[in-house]
């Protein structure tokens, strides 16, 4: 018997005054999938996403993750949300270390020492454990930021291009940290203008443009190399 979805999306509406920015958005995630959401810049992914965070209302339409209802019950879908968006939502005036247990005490995560070291060796940022969070460089803040996220091991990840101001080094431990999170049979939705990363990590691309869901298709349904095509096309037909 098939699961039912992880995430459901039916018909959302989101309105900025008067401007409409998902148009009657349907959207489905199974368990354990890795969805890519490409589009272009406007398109509404960062929108969309932080619907999907909690983070933002929509106008109209049904939300559900793991069964719960949102907005209105947003407190139980962010205890197994993990999010990584443009803002790192860190306290500069703390720790690295004191900022993982600062959140690992906010999600009740048993035997939080050794996780938190954990996590600060998975992004790279050890040596760095005891140093303010305001010194940091935009690309350490998004690693604790994804040292954040994965901290209590949720069960749904929300990723909003996560690769933006990361150096090459970094972008490796976050595909690294990406593989481990999707072998461990987590929900992934990412957000991404780089093809290329998206082909290698993701088992499913859906194209948003316009404020709708207008192609999707599986990673075994097609070749790396077929992405870009598949991209332009879903666009052309949009």
């Amino acid at each position: 018997m098939e699961k039912p979805p992880i995430i459901q999306v039916k018909r959302l509406v989101k309105r900025f005054g008067l401007k409409t920015v998902l148009h009657g958005l349907d959207f489905e995630v199974q368990p354990g999938e890795f969805v890519a959401l490409l589009g272009p810049n406007g398109a509404g992914k960062t929108t969309f996403l932080r619907i999907l965070a909690s983070l933002s209302r929509p106008a109209m339409g049904e939300v559900r993750i793991v069964n719960y209802r949102l907005p209105q019950q947003a407190a139980a879908v962010r205890r197994i949300l993990g999010v990584v968006s443009h803002l790192p939502l860190l306290y500069g005036d703390l720790t690295a270390e004191e900022n993982l247990h600062f959140y690992g005490r906010i999600y009740g995560i048993p035997r939080l020492e050794r996780r938190v070291q954990e996590v600060l060796e998975l992004v790279g940022l050890t040596a760095r454990r005891r140093d303010l969070v305001r010194t940091f460089s935009r690309g350490m803040q998004q690693r604790l930021a994804i040292g954040r996220a994965v901290l209590h091991d949720p069960e749904v990840m929300l990723f909003d291009e996560p690769h933006t101001g990361l150096d090459q080094d970094a972008c490796q431990m976050l595909d690294n940290v990406l593989r481990e999170v999707a072998a461990r049979g987590r929900t992934v939705v990412m957000t991404s203008h780089d093809l290329a990363r998206a082909a290698d990590l993701a088992s499913r691309f859906d194209v948003l443009s316009r404020g709708r869901i207008v192609a999707s298709a599986a990673r075994s349904e097609m070749t790396s190399d077929q992405l870009l095509g598949f991209y332009r096309q879903a666009l052309q037909g949009s």
